[in-house]
């Protein structure tokens, strides 16, 4: 299984970035999928989780209204779509897959409960 994230960079803050991830060797469609980011000596943080099927969405509090999650069972990608950046958003951000629950009713918000977790993407915010 592979999960590779793209799509990060250096951008103003208030500026808008929108990061992929590219899922190979697993059933995409029966994994609800989530983006998490770490911040140097911090642990990670929820960012967005998406339903198997794509129906349901959640968000961390800290990025409610700014980011959007999205997936293409297709093309076996999820995406994350960042508007109004901050500085405080700057980290390594990570896709992970998580085999056990739909995301339909609920999504699971810690990393260490996902199968699978790609190596990630820095996003860096500049004031």
């Amino acid at each position: 299984v592979q999960l590779v994230e793209s799509g990060g960079g250096l951008v103003q803050a208030g500026g808008s970035l929108r990061l992929s991830c590219a899922a190979s060797g697993l059933t995409f469609s029966t994994y609800a999928m989530a983006w998490f980011r770490q911040a140097p000596g911090k642990e990670p943080e929820f960012v967005a989780g998406i339903s198997r099927t794509g129906t349901s969405t959640y968000f961390g509090n800290s990025v409610k209204g700014r980011f959007a999650i999205s997936r293409d069972n297709a093309e076996n990608m999820v995406y994350l779509q960042m508007n109004s950046l901050e500085p405080e958003d700057t980290a390594v951000y990570f896709c992970a897959a998580d085999g056990t629950y739909s995301g339909t009713y609920y999504i699971r918000r810690s990393s260490d409960d996902y199968d699978y977790r790609g190596q990630g993407t820095q996003v860096t915010v500049s004031s």
